[in-house]
């Protein structure tokens, strides 16, 4: 995988970022001395799975790297769903939460390095109501924060604040109901998390348990918006509260709910949903780490 004839496919989304780095040129520049094969695909407005699928196919590279945030992993991810095709990552999102979970530079010549000389890396991933998840899916609060985050004009920090502090004020708790062991459990929830990682792209841990080369995932609950509890098992690393937050290990799971919730996948806002139903796809990727 190390050899001099390595090509490397980018697949770049150029609406990532804050358009201060123009990515391509980035990228071009950083192997232009260097002896291996690199092509670059910027993303277009109308790209769809297809599409994508049939340039990497055309130009068969023996690695290829999602230039963006955890949706473009997500893209180029669900081209290479259970192949050998190690996948690689430049950060270059809003949160870059996959990125963050295993450790990949955030510095782009760093990242872009890293590209040649990591290490491949099986993990599992989660189909949630038959999406690819490789982060976290989750539905009620933090899907409608999502939502109203892609709403506003601007993105950063301070406008995850704004969509933030709008949740709290206005999302309301769901009654949602599923099957562990064989026993039906009903609670009234702020949020339920599929997490096949630990941490959301902001740095809050939400699965202390979670590994992604395991053959389980996590559904937590969160029963209150316990915005508290969550930064103290962050910082001191202490047990839960179960009466806020709980967790279960499971291979698979359907939860539903009694009215429609938000929904997301891997940071994508997916709408509205009464039912979900989830399960672990073993080695469904290899990531270069």
């Amino acid at each position: 995988m190390r050899s001099k004839s390595q090509k490397l496919l980018f697949v770049v989304n150029p609406g990532a970022g804050n358009g201060k780095i123009k990515y391509t040129i980035e990228i071009t520049s950083f192997f232009k001395n260097r002896p291996e094969e690199v092509e670059v695909y910027e993303l277009p407005k109308d790209c769809n799975l297809g599409k994508l699928k049939a340039i990497i196919k055309k130009v068969n590279a023996d690695r290829v790297v999602a230039v963006g945030g955890d949706g473009t992993l997500k893209l180029v991810a669900e081209c290479l769903l259970n192949s050998k095709t190690p996948i690689g990552i430049i950060p270059a999102g809003s949160a870059n939460g996959m990125a963050k979970e295993l450790g990949i530079p955030l510095a782009l010549h760093d990242a872009i390095a890293l590209t040649t000389t990591g290490n491949p890396k099986k993990i599992h991933a989660i189909l949630v109501n038959k999406e690819l998840c490789i982060h976290l899916s989750d539905i009620g609060f933090n899907a409608y924060l999502i939502k109203k985050f892609n709403e506003l004009p601007e993105r950063g920090m301070k406008t995850y604040a704004k969509a933030t502090w709008h949740a709290f004020w206005n999302h309301r708790k769901m009654d949602v109901e599923f099957k562990i062991d064989g026993k039906t459990i009903k609670e009234k929830a702020a949020m339920v998390v599929l997490a096949n990682a630990t941490k959301y792209g902001t740095g809050l841990q939400i699965n202390p348990n979670g590994k992604l080369d395991d053959e389980l995932f996590e559904m937590i609950i969160v029963k209150e918006y316990a915005v508290m509890e969550i930064l103290k098992i962050w910082i001191s690393k202490l047990p839960w509260n179960p009466k806020k937050i709980e967790s279960f290990q499971v291979s698979e799971l359907k939860i539903k709910t009694k009215y429609k919730v938000h929904f997301q996948v891997d940071g994508e806002y997916l709408g509205k949903v009464d039912s979900v139903t989830a399960e672990i796809i073993p080695n469904a990727l290899t990531i270069i780490v």
